[in-house]
């Protein structure tokens, strides 16, 4: 991590010339709204932000998933929507990288994260992923062993992870949290596994207020939506709901040592774009390689627990599957 940060620092003042002028950032992917909404933040002529005066989006390259049509259909209506902001629309992440300092990896469809971190990553560059930080538990371990060969930092995060409320409860201002019931949409995608797509957001509040430690999962199932239910080392539960039907609804409820609190809901992107941009400037990630890995174990389990007739799974045992996984996907890797 040291090596890392220093290396950081490094890059960071060549970046930075004695005028300060502003930190040239690069989107892959034209997707999702997450791009548009980064890009009309970061360059807004009129932004009293401190971050945002320091940072520029320059440049886009646009794909981006051509296969899952909800997001594909998105790309040309987003093209011309960042070029109103004065973003560059670039034909290579090649061609991205020559015009950057760091990069968001904002692609909607997390099959295509570790080809397009791979480039990134032997640029050297300082890197975002946008969840899912890969498809699969197995793309995520190899993401990160990567990210390591190359000494690139790099995290992931839903936007719920830096809701203020969920800050708060996760630095302790309410006590220790004893247990926690947490919601989010899911929007099942054929090319993902079950909530890494977008019921990672839920997934995401849960770890945030209970941190790491979960080792054993089960699974319940209608077509109305799913609840899934951590048991933790220390013997606290969780509870993730996935709302397949109903409202688009995020947030929860937290048992803490008196009372119980809300866990915090959606608030915009700022917070999480002031994470990252943080990241950019330090090299440390604000969400640790274990936690990130946990909760796509944590997914992963409930899937084999929907398998199995809603029997309990342990992290453990997904985490074993996902590392047979990675050692296939890198193998492959390494014959390119």
């Amino acid at each position: 991590m040291k090596k890392h940060i220093i290396l950081f620092a490094a890059l960071l003042l060549l970046c930075v010339s004695a005028s300060a002028r502003e930190i040239r950032l690069g989107i892959i992917g034209l997707d999702t709204s997450h791009s548009t909404a980064f890009s009309k933040l970061l360059n807004d002529p009129v932004s009293e932000d401190p971050y945002v005066r320091r940072f520029q989006v320059v440049a886009a390259y646009p794909y981006g998933t051509m296969t899952i049509e909800s997001a594909a259909k998105r790309i040309p209506q987003y093209i011309e929507e960042v070029k109103t902001y004065g973003v560059e629309v670039v034909t290579s992440i090649a061609e991205l990288l020559d015009r950057v300092d760091f990069v968001l990896i904002e692609t909607n469809d997390g099959r295509l994260h570790l080809e397009q971190a791979l480039e990134v990553f032997k640029a050297g560059k300082g890197c975002y992923i946008d969840k899912p930080l890969g498809a699969t538990l197995g793309e995520v371990m190899a993401i990160y062993q990567v990210a390591e060969q190359y000494g690139t930092p790099v995290f992931s995060s839903s936007a719920l992870r830096f809701s203020p409320e969920n800050v708060w409860i996760r630095k302790g201002a309410y006590g220790p949290v004893k247990g926690a019931d947490v919601y989010s949409p899911h929007h099942p995608e054929p090319t993902h596994p079950d909530f890494g797509y977008y019921g990672i957001h839920g997934v995401e509040t849960l770890f945030t207020v209970m941190g790491t430690g979960c080792q054993e999962v089960v699974r319940m199932h209608t077509e109305e939506g799913d609840i899934v239910t951590g048991r933790w080392a220390d013997g606290r539960l969780g509870t993730f709901r996935a709302i397949v039907t109903g409202p688009n609804l995020y947030g929860g409820t937290v048992i803490v040592a008196d009372k119980a609190v809300p866990a915090g809901g959606y608030v915009g992107y700022l917070p999480l774009l002031h994470a990252i941009l943080d990241f950019f400037e330090t090299g440390i990630p604000p969400v640790g390689q274990e936690e990130t890995l946990e909760m796509f174990a944590f997914m992963k389990a409930s899937n084999m627990s929907l398998e199995r007739g809603g029997r309990p799974v342990s992290l453990k045992e997904a985490i074993q599957a996902g590392r047979k996984d990675a050692r296939k996907i890198l193998k492959t890797l390494r014959r390119r």
